[in-house]
């Protein structure tokens, strides 16, 4: 299996949707699954608390063809586009993609859209955790599988102020929702990637690393490798549903407005 990193176009440009990629490999992984692996991909990988994309690939000479990528995963930089194909009729995907073979990829637009909001929600509400002086946290870390999404912190707050709290912070987050701001994201060096995030980056980002920041708004920074909104009116509202603290955790659950 060819070793290289998978180029990830969606890091450059998150709304990209279509693409063109050279296969390099075509195999069965342990669990049955037919899987791909590109030279590049705009399919987002599950991973950072985001389920991943799905969509098609198809071959520009045979309008036949497609493969149909439910579950994308990534392993040692390496992405891995797992599916089926539609319509076979007995034909190898072996024999179709031979290694250097030019294929098309198309993300499914919906999928793509709903996991961005959510994406951004949560970090719009770390921006916010700190406009409302909800305990003294640091960024959190979002999750929005189908368990429904939620912001989990480190720290716990008074439980009288829970319910108020609550309130303050889902008006917060709609009034930035309201106002608006470019999102956008780029990869740097760590010097300059620790400035655009107020002055340090978390203890997990390796020194002398290149880690990619997401920027909401005029807000500091954070390193994140999912997709976003291209601006935060595009999560259109947001639903804090519950604020839970135990046990030194607290978790903020969120719904956005369909």
């Amino acid at each position: 299996m060819d070793q290289t990193p998978t180029k990830l176009e969606y890091h450059d440009n998150m709304w990209k949707l279509h693409s063109r990629a050279t296969v390099r490999s075509v195999f069965q992984g342990e669990d049955g699954r037919r899987a791909l692996i590109l030279d590049s991909t705009i399919f987002h990988p599950q991973g950072g608390g985001q389920p991943s994309d799905t969509g098609f690939i198809t071959i520009p000479d045979d309008p036949r063809f497609k493969f149909v990528v439910q579950d994308v995963r990534s392993r040692d930089d390496i992405v891995f586009h797992y599916g089926l194909l539609e319509d076979a009729e007995g034909c190898e995907l072996d024999q179709k993609l031979d290694n250097g073979k030019e294929i098309h990829l198309h993300v499914d637009e919906l999928r793509r859209c709903l996991h961005s909001r959510l994406h951004s929600a949560g970090h719009l509400l770390d921006i916010c955790i700190q406009n409302v002086g909800l305990g003294h946290f640091q960024p959190g870390k979002a999750y929005h599988f189908p368990n429904g999404p939620f912001v989990e912190y480190i720290g716990s707050i008074q439980q009288n102020e829970l319910q108020s709290k609550r309130e303050e912070l889902e008006s917060n987050a709609n009034a930035l929702i309201s106002r608006g701001g470019k999102v956008s994201a780029v990869v740097l060096p760590y010097e300059e990637a620790a400035k655009l995030c107020g002055g340090q980056l978390p203890d997990y980002i390796p020194k002398g690393s290149t880690p990619r920041i997401v920027k909401i708004g005029e807000y500091p920074g954070c390193p994140c490798g999912g997709t976003h909104v291209l601006d935060i009116s595009d999560i259109k509202g947001i639903k804090v549903s519950q604020i839970r603290t135990k046990k030194g955790t607290t978790k903020v659950f969120y719904s956005i407005t369909v």
